[in-house]
Order: structure tokens, then sequence, then C-alpha cells
């Protein structure tokens, strides 16, 4: 959750891509570019043997290797065992970067930050960075649904090998990753020669900074309002909302709808706080807390992103708006 770490709290960046998207490459940058701050790294390999971890370049991080499996069937134990393991030497790194296999889908990683007690008191889910192949994106999403999946979960995207198409073809490509997630933040690069900066304490769960460096992204309709394809749509109220009214809709909503909801994320102005509430969930696994008051003169809208399969955009919107106080 943006803005409501404490000291004690770790950020964490999920790094996912398609096969050969180019993860590696950025990871061996982040590693090696002189920005003053430690990371530790834990890298899953899909099979019983690893080589990302060879790929990684020679550095001070501490690197682990998690190679029995995908990492969405076996992630929470490994990952949940490694980083309490990770925190009795909190002092040692600023950061965790867990890099996923190419084949997995990011879900999973990220519910483990906030199912488990212990992880959640200790770290916060930064961001889930996603790296996409400029070229073969198109040919991915016709033969693969993870990579959909992967653009679908992401708070910021890299959109590489920008260099191995035309002006043309970016246009088309980045087309298509709008109209599956239009909220992710994308930077285009060749060779993931991105300013870590846009990588990493992005406070990515925080729609205010989102709407900050995008003020438009809430508007647009879409053009169909039933597909089965992943797509994102967005809902925004002036009014204040009821706590309980919300609650009650988001729970039957996640409930019912979570297998194909991958990624729900929001800032409520709840009725007589003045504070802003941010909810997040991916699939039917939710959390919220508040992230601190709102700004001298900002107006108290709450807004909503939904991002999956089967959106029935008026079901959503009705929702949403009946959850308002009064």
């Amino acid at each position: 959750m943006a803005n409501t770490d404490t000291p004690d709290q770790v950020p964490v960046t999920v790094l996912t891509g398609y096969l050969g998207a180019g993860k590696t490459t950025l990871l061996n940058r982040i590693l090696t570019e002189q920005h003053g701050r430690k990371y530790a790294v834990v890298i899953n390999e899909f099979g019983e043997l690893g080589v990302d971890n060879d790929l990684v370049v020679d550095t001070d991080e501490e690197v682990f290797e998690m190679n029995n499996g995908c990492i969405c069937c076996t992630v929470r134990g490994d990952l949940i065992r490694i980083v309490g393991g990770l925190m009795k030497r909190r002092d040692k790194f600023d950061g965790i970067i867990i890099e996923t296999t190419g084949l997995a889908n990011p879900a999973p990683v990220a519910q483990t930050f906030f199912v488990d007690e212990g992880v959640k008191a200790k770290t916060r889910l930064d961001a889930i960075v996603t790296v996409v192949d400029a070229k073969h994106l198109p040919a991915r999403l016709i033969d693969s649904t993870e990579a959909a999946e992967q653009i679908a979960f992401a708070d910021v995207i890299i959109l590489n090998k920008t260099d191995l198409v035309t002006p043309e073809e970016l246009e088309a490509v980045e087309a298509q990753i709008r109209q599956i997630n239009r909220f992710a933040v994308i930077h285009r690069t060749q060779r993931s020669a991105v300013p870590i900066t846009d990588v990493l304490n992005q406070g990515a769960f925080d729609l205010t900074r989102i709407l900050e460096m995008q003020p438009d992204f809430l508007s647009g309709e879409d053009e169909h309002e039933h597909s089965d394809e992943v797509s994102s749509m967005s809902f925004e109220v002036d009014k204040p909302i009821d706590a309980e009214k919300f609650n009650a809709w988001i729970g039957a909503l996640l409930q019912d709808k979570g297998a194909d909801l991958l990624r729900t994320k929001g800032i409520l102005n709840y009725e007589g706080d003045d504070r802003r509430f941010a909810f997040q969930a991916v699939h039917m696994i939710a959390d919220g807390d508040f992230i601190g008051p709102w700004k001298d003169g900002e107006a108290r809208a709450s807004r909503i992103v939904f991002i999956g399969r089967n959106l029935n955009r008026p079901q959503l919107r009705r929702g949403f708006e009946g959850c308002v106080a009064g």
C-alpha cells in the first residue's frame, strides 16, 4: 500500500514478463547502477536446474533461488520463509526484488504480501513491473494467456526492444497494451535501459500518484461493455462512500467474480473520515488501509479501477454508485 509503510517495512518489487522480454537485463541494470541502494533478490526458475541465477551479474546483493517448480504453484511457503529469513538481516538491504519465471501469473506472488500477517507487517508491495517485448507481444497475446495477465497485473510496464519495430508497429503494440491495462505507466526502452527511479519505489498502489502523472487516465469509455478479453475500466463518485455498503458490495463481488477480476484498486472517501482509504485486491484476496489525510483543496472523489475478464461496465458502475452514503 502506498504511503503507509513504516521505516521497518521493506518495499518489494515484483519483476515479471514473458520469456525473453528482457527481465534479467533489467535486473542486472538495477544491480549494477550506482544508485547507492542494496537489494535482496529472489529469482524463480521453472524446472529443477536453475539458469537465471548464473545470468545475474556478480554483485554484493543477496540472491535466493527457488527452482522447485513454477512460482505460481509453490510461491507462498517459499516466499514467506525467505522473507522471514531476510528480516533477520533487515539492516543489510533497502528493498526486495522478486523476478518470476516468464511463464508465471504474478497473482500468487502479489497475494503473498497481504495474506500472511508476518510478511504484511514487515514488507509492502511497492509495484508489479512487467517487461514486454515490443516485437513479439502481438503473437504472445494470441498464443499465451500469461502474457495478457502479466500486463493486466502491472503497475509499471517496460515496453522493451522498441528498436526492433517500426514507429507504426510500436503505436499498435502500445494500443494493445492500453486495451488490457489503461492504468499502468509505460516506459519505452531498448535493452531494458530505463532509469531505476522509474522502476523502484513507485508507490504504485496510490492512485493519487498515478493521477498526478497521468491526469486523464480516468477519462475515456470502453466501446464495449462486456468482453471475455482482458480489459480495464474505472469509476468515480463525488459523494462520500458508506464503508459498510462498500465492504458488503466488494466482498460479494470478489467472491462471485474474483476469478475474472485480476486487479482491483481504489482510493475511497469514506463518510465521516478525513483520511483517504486505499483498497486493493488480487482476484478475491483483498486488503485496505488509510493512507493519510486528504490534501487541502484536493477533490475528495472516490475512484476505483477494475482490470480483468468479462467486465460488465453497467453492473460495476451501478454497484459502486450504490455504495454512496445516505
